[in-house]
């Protein structure tokens, strides 16, 4: 029994070696690279063209076997071990994470929420009961009874419209009857729970009191259409009189109206006609605007124009009579093009803090979150006026009393206090209230939020394969971009000697060449020279530049100005459709930015020739760089042993169909 027992022991070493091994695709100087990595950088590089077809896989593996060789000599050089290179990791793994530190399903729900709210608009009504947002328990209490007896009133059939307005505490509610009128997601921040009732009912139903930073509130859903969204509009618009006949605005701007009928231009008439003061300069222009933004009548004519382009007829308002007309509309997007305005959106609302503490309920869950009630509120109760002060510090003997555990980490007095010591100014600004409790259980929940924060980001590479391998592949990155500045880059702009000897290999064989070149003189007569545009052109068919210039330009005005530059053929259009000869002119132009005359002159054309070591400098460089790389590449690869396991590469490679 004691063989069959080793036996089998020594069995399921070796099975459970085999499958750690089926997981690694090839090593370095024997560390494993796997499987998972290298099918996730083949995908994000390869994207739609990763087929994992034997050439496409057999390419990208001859490429990563180098970049992880690379790798490895950096690893060797210690470069991993600088300073500033760490603290750059640092930087983008706190940045990486906090993409990650958020419940990414409850983000999306909220944002799929948000998308399908703002297909509707939602006509309500409300009754509302003051209550500040930080109001003390006691007045909390007393505005959600008032709420709550107003709410049983209705539900016993009391009228909505009466109690309003007896019972609102919304100023407008005496004259509106509680009517908000309608509204579109997303409302103003703190409001979410006001949003959420008017779009969760259905018309006519009255909804349980919910609260935001106002109140207490009690919706009622009149009506719900589609959304209006935003619209651009221009507008012409005729004042009332402030004396007189109110008829004589409607006089005139039916025969605007007329006038553009018979084919006015909109535009022109808003300049000249309209008494907007503002808009009429800027053809009556207004911008996008959706609901509530203007009077009723404005928006309903506006948002029935069907068409951009469109005109209204004239229509009243409490300014006078307008007309609008439609410039365009914003319609609906798909949700693909909305997700990242909607997740921005979202971010500042208070609904974003619905996720946050979706998120930490999760976490200590996952971590097994455990909160010593007795020690928690011995501590709290011991806290006391200096606590509230700039005097208070951290006790000088360490507390080891146990506030909580969290993943397996007991959390003390001395690291809460730690906490306290750095929170210093939040405590006092807490502590205007005067209670010292109240404000250290604000700050523990802080701590805590804290403490599942970081435990959370200890368990990023575990929970999620795409962070560990972005991580990774930052961090590799860095790595191989300074061991290439140190072995290549650097060596190839420092190393004089070393260029200059491979400069001269390749002296002959007509690598580094010019093309055929001309030399040319470009003319310029300013605008207000013009007149002897005609001379200079004459005299440059026969005679030298200092020539032309000695003779043209006075000493105290100068008239014609001369630069020379050279060309290779296919460089210049101009110079491409002249005949390639000295004293070739180009046909005169006119520039159109400040409306000289121009043309140029060839002085000078050059056959195709070897480029001076000077002249091909930049050429040079680049090869040589390339020519240490390759040579880099070949001393590592008789450094470091490179094995692959062709089991594992065999499974990824697809077959092509017959």
């Amino acid at each position: 029994m004691k063989y069959i027992s080793l036996l089998i022991f020594f069995l399921s070493i070796s099975i459970c070696l085999q499958a750690q091994d089926d997981d690694v695709l090839f090593t370095v100087a024997g560390e494993p690279v796997e499987l998972q990595e290298f099918k996730y950088i083949y995908e994000k590089t390869n994207q739609n063209n990763a087929d994992y077809s034997a050439v496409s896989v057999d390419e990208y593996l001859k490429l990563y076997k180098k970049f992880k060789l690379k790798v490895k000599r950096a690893r060797d050089m210690k470069l991993d071990t600088i300073v500033a290179l760490q603290k750059e990791l640092e930087g983008y793994r706190t940045q990486l994470a906090n993409s990650y530190l958020i419940d990414k399903e409850v983000t999306e729900k909220l944002q799929q929420e948000l998308y399908k709210r703002q297909k509707q608009d939602i006509n309500i009504s409300h009754i509302l009961v003051k209550c500040a947002k930080d109001a003390s328990p006691a007045d909390s209490l007393a505005a959600y009874t008032k709420i709550k007896n107003i709410y049983n009133a209705l539900l016993s059939g009391a009228d909505f419209e009466k109690m309003a307005m007896m019972k609102s505490e919304d100023k407008t509610a005496k004259d509106n009857k509680g009517k908000i009128g309608f509204l579109t997601a997303m409302l103003p921040n703190g409001f979410y729970a006001l949003e959420s009732a008017a779009y969760n009912q259905v018309v006519n139903q009255i909804g349980a009191p919910v609260r935001t930073n106002l109140g207490y509130h009690i919706v009622k859903v009149n009506e719900v259409r589609k959304s209006r969204r935003q619209m651009e509009v221009a507008h012409i618009l005729i004042r009332y009189p402030e004396k007189g006949d109110k008829s004589i605005a409607k006089t005139k701007i039916d025969s605007i109206s007329t006038a553009l009928d018979r084919g006015g231009d909109f535009d022109q008439i808003a300049v000249v006609l309209s008494e907007d003061k503002v808009t009429a300069p800027v053809k009556g222009y207004l911008g996008f605007f959706g609901i509530n933004r203007y009077e009723k009548n404005f928006e309903d004519a506006a948002f029935a124009l069907e068409i951009d382009g469109q005109v209204s007829r004239p229509f009243e308002t409490s300014a006078g009579w307008h007309i609008v007309k439609r410039i365009s509309k914003k319609e609906e997007k798909v949700y693909g093009l909305m997700k990242g305005e909607l997740q921005r959106a979202i971010k500042k609302d208070q609904r974003y803090e619905l996720a946050q503490d979706a998120m930490l309920n999760r976490i200590k869950k996952e971590a097994n979150y455990k909160v010593n009630d007795k020690n928690l509120d011995q501590y709290l109760a011991s806290l006391d006026e200096q606590f509230l002060s700039y005097k208070w510090k951290p006790s000088k003997a360490p507390n080891s009393t146990q506030l909580f555990s969290i993943g397996g980490k007991e959390v003390s007095v001395f690291d809460f206090e730690k906490f306290l010591g750095n929170s210093s100014r939040k405590r006092q600004r807490l502590g205007r209230s005067g209670d010292a409790v109240q404000t250290g259980k604000t700050l523990f929940n802080d701590f805590v939020k804290q403490e599942c924060l970081a435990y959370e980001e200890g368990q990023l590479e575990k929970k999620y394969p795409e962070f560990k391998y972005l991580m990774r592949e930052y961090e590799e990155g860095i790595l191989l971009f300074e061991a290439t500045k140190m072995e290549v880059w650097d060596k190839a702009t420092q190393d004089s000697v070393g260029l200059s000897s491979y400069f001269d290999k390749l002296k002959g064989r007509g690598k580094y060449m010019w093309k055929d070149r001309a030399e040319v003189s470009f003319y310029t007569v300013k605008n207000e020279d013009v007149v002897h545009f005609d001379k200079v052109l004459k005299m440059a068919e026969t005679k030298s530049t200092e020539e032309v210039l000695a003779k043209i330009n006075k000493p105290d005005h100068t008239i014609v100005k001369v630069r020379t530059e050279t060309f290779e053929k296919g460089k210049n259009k101009v110079l491409d459709a002249m005949t390639w000869k000295v004293g070739e002119i180009s046909a005169p132009e006119k520039s159109k930015r400040d409306n000289s005359q121009n043309f140029m002159k060839i002085e000078k054309v050059m056959a195709p020739m070897e480029k001076t070591m000077a002249e091909a400098r930049g050429y040079i460089v680049a090869d040589y760089q390339d020519y240490l790389e390759k040579e880099w590449i070949q001393v590592l690869q008789r450094t470091y042993d490179i094995e692959v396991n062709d089991k594992v590469l065999k499974k990824i490679v697809k077959k092509k169909k017959k």
